[in-house]
Protein backbone atom coordinates (compact mmCIF):
# COMPACT_ATOMS: atom_id res chain seq x y z
CA UNK A 1 0.00 0.00 0.00
CA UNK A 2 1.75 3.34 -1.31
CA UNK A 3 0.39 5.76 1.29
CA UNK A 4 1.08 9.79 -0.18
CA UNK A 5 2.07 11.55 3.42
CA UNK A 6 1.47 15.03 3.99
CA UNK A 7 2.74 17.57 6.69
CA UNK A 8 1.49 21.31 5.47
CA UNK A 9 0.67 24.45 7.27
CA UNK A 10 -2.99 25.00 7.52
CA UNK A 11 -2.41 28.09 4.91
CA UNK A 12 -1.68 24.75 2.46
CA UNK A 13 -4.59 22.73 3.19
CA UNK A 14 -6.74 22.22 -0.18
CA UNK A 15 -10.05 22.94 0.39
CA UNK A 16 -10.77 19.28 -0.03
CA UNK A 17 -8.57 18.11 2.37
CA UNK A 18 -9.89 20.30 4.99
CA UNK A 19 -13.64 18.79 3.98
CA UNK A 20 -11.59 14.90 4.37
CA UNK A 21 -9.73 16.06 7.78
CA UNK A 22 -12.86 16.83 9.33
CA UNK A 23 -15.39 14.33 7.53
CA UNK A 24 -13.14 11.74 8.72
CA UNK A 25 -12.88 13.43 12.08
CA UNK A 26 -16.27 13.48 12.35
CA UNK A 27 -17.30 10.51 11.64
CA UNK A 28 -15.02 8.62 14.14
CA UNK A 29 -14.91 10.89 17.15
CA UNK A 30 -18.55 12.07 17.27
CA UNK A 31 -20.33 9.40 15.19
CA UNK A 32 -18.93 6.17 15.65
CA UNK A 33 -17.86 6.93 19.29
CA UNK A 34 -20.94 8.34 19.98
CA UNK A 35 -19.70 11.28 21.80
CA UNK A 36 -20.95 14.75 20.32
CA UNK A 37 -18.50 17.39 21.32
CA UNK A 38 -17.70 20.55 18.80
CA UNK A 39 -14.41 19.14 16.97
CA UNK A 40 -14.03 21.84 15.14
CA UNK A 41 -12.50 24.19 17.85
CA UNK A 42 -10.50 27.39 16.25
CA UNK A 43 -7.08 25.38 16.15
CA UNK A 44 -7.27 23.94 12.89
CA UNK A 45 -6.25 27.19 10.99
CA UNK A 46 -4.26 28.92 13.78
CA UNK A 47 -1.12 29.96 14.38
CA UNK A 48 1.76 27.73 12.59
CA UNK A 49 -0.43 24.57 13.45
CA UNK A 50 -0.09 21.62 11.11
CA UNK A 51 -1.98 18.59 9.67
CA UNK A 52 -0.32 15.29 9.05
CA UNK A 53 -2.58 13.55 6.53
CA UNK A 54 -2.24 9.52 5.06
CA UNK A 55 -3.86 9.38 1.71
CA UNK A 56 -4.09 6.85 -0.85
CA UNK A 57 -6.08 7.59 -4.47
CA UNK A 58 -7.89 10.89 -2.61
CA UNK A 59 -8.63 9.06 0.23
CA UNK A 60 -8.45 10.18 3.81
CA UNK A 61 -6.86 7.11 5.75
CA UNK A 62 -4.98 8.77 8.44
CA UNK A 63 -4.33 12.27 10.32
CA UNK A 64 -3.74 13.93 12.96
CA UNK A 65 -3.07 17.49 14.50
CA UNK A 66 -0.07 19.11 15.72
CA UNK A 67 -0.11 22.46 17.69
CA UNK A 68 2.58 24.93 17.63
CA UNK A 69 3.68 25.61 21.11
CA UNK A 70 1.98 28.63 22.10
CA UNK A 71 4.83 29.89 24.66
CA UNK A 72 8.46 29.57 24.44
CA UNK A 73 8.87 26.72 26.91
CA UNK A 74 5.08 25.24 25.89
CA UNK A 75 5.14 21.90 24.53
CA UNK A 76 4.15 20.80 20.73
CA UNK A 77 0.76 19.29 21.59
CA UNK A 78 -0.11 16.28 18.98
CA UNK A 79 -3.78 15.62 18.69
CA UNK A 80 -7.07 14.22 16.80
CA UNK A 81 -5.14 11.52 15.73
CA UNK A 82 -7.22 9.40 13.54
CA UNK A 83 -7.02 6.29 11.38
CA UNK A 84 -10.35 5.10 9.05
CA UNK A 85 -12.24 2.18 10.06
CA UNK A 86 -11.19 0.45 7.05
CA UNK A 87 -7.38 1.03 7.44
CA UNK A 88 -7.42 -0.08 11.07
CA UNK A 89 -5.20 -3.46 11.66
CA UNK A 90 -2.67 -1.69 8.77
CA UNK A 91 -0.49 -0.12 11.52
CA UNK A 92 -1.11 2.84 10.19
CA UNK A 93 -1.42 4.51 13.39
CA UNK A 94 2.41 4.02 14.21
CA UNK A 95 3.57 5.14 10.75
CA UNK A 96 1.05 8.49 11.23
CA UNK A 97 2.45 8.91 14.87
CA UNK A 98 6.21 9.14 13.57
CA UNK A 99 5.38 11.28 10.77
CA UNK A 100 3.93 13.94 13.52
CA UNK A 101 6.91 13.17 15.37
CA UNK A 102 8.93 13.82 12.74
CA UNK A 103 7.11 17.12 11.98
CA UNK A 104 7.43 18.33 15.71
CA UNK A 105 11.41 17.56 15.23
CA UNK A 106 11.62 19.60 12.24
CA UNK A 107 9.33 22.77 13.23
CA UNK A 108 10.34 22.36 17.37
CA UNK A 109 13.04 20.42 18.04
CA UNK A 110 13.46 22.00 21.01
CA UNK A 111 10.17 21.36 22.01
CA UNK A 112 8.51 18.69 24.78
CA UNK A 113 5.54 17.07 22.95
CA UNK A 114 2.52 16.03 24.88
CA UNK A 115 -0.65 14.85 23.98
CA UNK A 116 -4.09 13.58 25.67
CA UNK A 117 -4.34 10.12 24.79
CA UNK A 118 -7.47 7.64 25.46
CA UNK A 119 -6.51 5.72 28.43
CA UNK A 120 -6.39 3.01 26.70
CA UNK A 121 -3.82 3.98 24.09
CA UNK A 122 -1.72 4.52 26.61
CA UNK A 123 0.98 1.31 25.74
CA UNK A 124 0.47 2.15 22.07
CA UNK A 125 2.07 5.58 22.89
CA UNK A 126 4.52 4.24 25.32
CA UNK A 127 6.21 2.20 22.83
CA UNK A 128 6.66 5.46 20.89
CA UNK A 129 8.43 7.08 23.81
CA UNK A 130 6.05 8.95 25.58
CA UNK A 131 5.28 8.44 29.16
CA UNK A 132 2.10 9.51 31.52
CA UNK A 133 2.04 12.66 33.07
CA UNK A 134 -0.66 12.91 35.89
CA UNK A 135 -4.04 10.60 36.69
CA UNK A 136 -6.60 9.31 34.44
CA UNK A 137 -9.45 11.69 33.71
CA UNK A 138 -12.52 11.88 31.61
CA UNK A 139 -12.64 14.23 28.88
CA UNK A 140 -16.21 13.73 26.81
CA UNK A 141 -17.16 11.07 29.39
CA UNK A 142 -13.91 8.68 27.99
CA UNK A 143 -11.11 8.15 29.70
CA UNK A 144 -8.07 9.82 28.52
CA UNK A 145 -4.33 10.44 30.35
CA UNK A 146 -1.69 13.35 29.78
CA UNK A 147 1.46 11.42 28.37
CA UNK A 148 4.98 13.69 27.33
CA UNK A 149 7.95 12.92 25.13
CA UNK A 150 11.18 14.77 25.52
Amino acid sequence: MDIQWVDCHHRSLSTQQLHRLLALRNQVFIVEQNCPYLDIDGQDLARDNRHILGELEGKLLAYARVLAPVEADAPVLIGRVIVSQEARGLQLGYRLMEKALESCETHWPQHAIYLSAQAHLEGFYGRLGFKAVGEVYLEDNIPHIGMQKG
